[in-house]
């Protein structure tokens, strides 16, 4: 299967492209439509090892050094560039009302306590 993951990224050559049908395995369910790669599928073949070997060495720097015979500067220079590739969702606190909402949902607190807290 990693051959064939990287024959496609090989001939698509880092080009765009979309998924039009799913199946699982296991079930002989498919699924049609547009589905875009998740994030990840879509970095070049030697990013995916290079996140792949990242990730065994439990993001150990030092390990990618001996790993792959090269500098720290050039580990780090080139996780910062793959990083690049990607948008990261910035974690909002959640508002004190929907705080609120949510733990009245969860029957963590009951409705006296929410209308109490939310009059604050």
């Amino acid at each position: 299967m990693a051959k064939d993951w990287q024959e496609l990224t090989r001939l698509t050559r880092g080009a765009p492209i979309a998924v039009e049908k799913v199946r699982i395995v296991d079930s002989g369910i498919k699924i049609e439509g547009d589905f875009e790669l998740p994030p990840l599928a879509r970095l070049s073949a030697e990013d995916q090892v290079f996140i792949m070997a990242f990730l065994r060495c439990d993001g150990s720097i030092k390990e990618m050094e001996k790993t792959f015979g090269i500098s720290y500067p050039t580990v780090k220079s080139r996780l910062n560039r793959i990083a690049g590739q990607f948008e990261f969702v910035k974690n909002m606190p959640v508002p004190p009302r929907e705080d609120v909402l949510d733990k009245l949902a969860r029957g963590e607190i009951n409705v006296n306590e929410a209308i109490e807290r939310l009059q604050k």
